[in-house]
């Protein structure tokens, strides 16, 4: 079992009673390395360098969490932008494979009109189940699951 696979406790205050209570964190790393492989394969040629360019930069300041109450996202330059959001703020998930589906593209769609990208994640389908079995508007029909069509209904 990796580092990532394990899960790990925080203690996070109940705002209706104040009491402590755990929180699980299922996943807390980066995105899957092969994508940084397939990336730098890519800069053997000319129009693979802009692909290697964002798949180091990727590599490098981005990072996701995915606990039993949020899922937050860290990355921008030096990984300074930091988007959190909850599962009840959570409308619709849409999900592409990647990386001959060792990892893959997933999107949530927000209640206020938002979206929250999350690229390169490693067992994205798993994410993609555990986020649509918590999500409080949680309907089949809402979710996208993409082949190779990519996000579009």
């Amino acid at each position: 079992m990796s580092k990532s696979d394990q899960s790990t406790e925080s203690r996070v205050p109940s705002p209706a009673t104040g009491v402590v209570a755990p929180e699980e964190v299922f996943y807390d790393g980066g995105p899957h390395p092969m994508d940084l492989l397939f990336g730098l394969l890519a800069a053997l040629t000319v129009v693979g360098i802009p692909l290697a360019v964002g798949a180091i930069v990727r590599a490098t300041w981005l990072r996701f969490r995915i606990t039993d109450r949020t899922i937050a996202v860290k990355g921008g330059f030096l990984g300074q932008t930091a988007t959190t959001v909850s599962y009840g703020q959570i409308q619709e998930v849409r999900s592409v494979s990647r990386g001959f589906g060792l990892y893959g593209d997933m999107v949530l769609l927000l209640k206020g009109g938002g979206a929250l990208e999350m690229r390169s994640l490693p067992d994205y389908r798993r994410w993609r189940d555990l986020v649509e079995e918590r999500c409080p508007t949680r309907s089949k029909t809402a979710s996208q699951r993409s082949g190779q069509a990519g996000f579009s209904h």
